[in-house]
């Protein structure tokens, strides 16, 4: 007797369980296809617009972190009495 009330309980609890996901598949829909879109759209922006800013630009950083570089050495270089 027990067990036929168990298993009652474990039926309705699985059709709570699948009721439930019904509905979020129902909500959810087709959230991983707009998100998908979407990350395709951001990495069209990146490479479209920052990946060329970031070429144009790249070397003008690396020549102004060279020269403090080298201002930096040369200050430990005095310190040291070189």
């Amino acid at each position: 007797m027990d067990s036929e009330a168990g298993g009652g309980s474990g039926d309705r609890s699985e059709g709570r369980f699948e009721n439930m996901g019904r509905r979020v598949d129902e909500h959810l829909g087709g959230a991983g296809d707009r998100i998908e879109e979407d990350v395709k759209r951001v990495i069209a922006y990146l490479n479209d617009h920052v990946v060329p800013e970031v070429r144009d630009n790249g070397s003008k950083a690396l020549r102004i972190a060279a020269g403090q570089l080298t201002r930096l050495a040369d200050h430990l270089d005095r310190a040291r009495g070189r």
